[in-house]
């Protein structure tokens, strides 16, 4: 497979994304919440060996597949979320923010009694300091679909195929997105729909895609091998995921590496933009896969 070194322009960049603007994107998604309390240092507690913070503020926004929507919209998109949240305050606040974005909501259940996924970072620094993370906490919960949730999504996705040929799946493993839904989309949007996805954890049972971003984490894992800076290694996994998948399009994303697409006539290197120092990876995934 010829290897090739792909620079795109800015202005190419720029012409791709006006002309994403108003597309509409269906979208089957894990709804995570990120909160995010910020503090200043006060000094060391004497009950024990952590620090203490005087609180400033404390801030909800779009996680897991929710940040993918967010993406999309920032881009000018046009997401279609279909997911369920709790009757809780981070569901409720997750759905309002995502209105708040313009992002259309009524493929979002909202369950009585599940509680919301969200992820709780505290963050600590001095008042005109970057904040940096202390440490998280996580509140989870595995959703399981009822009959209702499949009809109500395949429903929606049936009025949608008018609009919209393109559907994203972003799964974080909390019960939203199934593999057996793949074969549902695309009856629903029709055989010439483009179907991709990101899973964190079983991207080797969504057989069928049209294109999917792993990172090489979740490449390596499905492979069973370590690819690190071997490029040899890196062609054959990315050739062999992507057949495995059947899938038209793969893109590894490697962090301070850049990425790596794999198509069947060529494979192509894109390198990182600006510094390779990444400092935060927080929503990368979900980033590649909006774009």
């Amino acid at each position: 497979m010829p290897h090739v070194q792909l620079l795109p322009t800015t202005d190419r960049l720029l012409r791709r994304i006006d002309a994403m603007a108003g597309q509409p994107v269906a979208m089957l998604v894990d709804l995570v919440a990120d909160v995010f309390i910020t503090g200043t240092p006060k000094r060391i507690s004497r009950e024990a060996p952590v620090l203490i913070l005087s609180f400033q503020e404390e801030k909800l926004a779009p996680g897991g597949g929710a940040n993918a929507v967010a993406n999309v919209a920032a881009l000018g998109g046009l997401p279609l979320p279909l997911g369920v949240v709790g009757d809780d305050p981070h569901g409720r606040g997750l759905l309002a923010d995502l209105e708040a974005r313009g992002v259309r909501t009524e493929g979002i259940r909202v369950r009585p009694g599940y509680r919301t996924p969200t992820k709780v970072r505290i963050l600590g620094g001095g008042k005109h300091s970057i904040k940096q993370q202390i440490v998280r906490y996580d509140i989870e919960e595995t959703l399981t679909l009822d009959r209702e949730d499949r009809e109500h999504f395949v429903a929606l996705l049936r009025r949608w195929s008018g609009e919209t040929r393109v559907a994203i799946l972003s799964d974080y493993g909390y019960g939203a997105v199934e593999p057996g839904m793949l074969p549902r989309m695309r009856d629903a949007l029709g055989a010439k729909a483009t179907l991709l996805a990101d899973s964190r954890y079983r991207l080797g049972e969504f057989v069928g895609l049209d294109g999917a971003t792993p990172n090489e984490e979740e490449a390596e894992a499905l492979l069973g091998g370590s690819i690190d800076d071997d490029r040899d290694r890196l062609e054959r996994a990315g050739r062999g995921l992507r057949e495995r998948l059947g899938a038209r399009f793969l893109l590894i994303t490697r962090g301070s590496r850049g990425m790596s697409l794999f198509r069947p006539e060529v494979s192509a290197h894109l390198p990182v933009s600006g510094t390779d120092q990444v400092a935060d990876v927080t929503g990368a995934g979900d980033t590649v896969i909006g774009t």
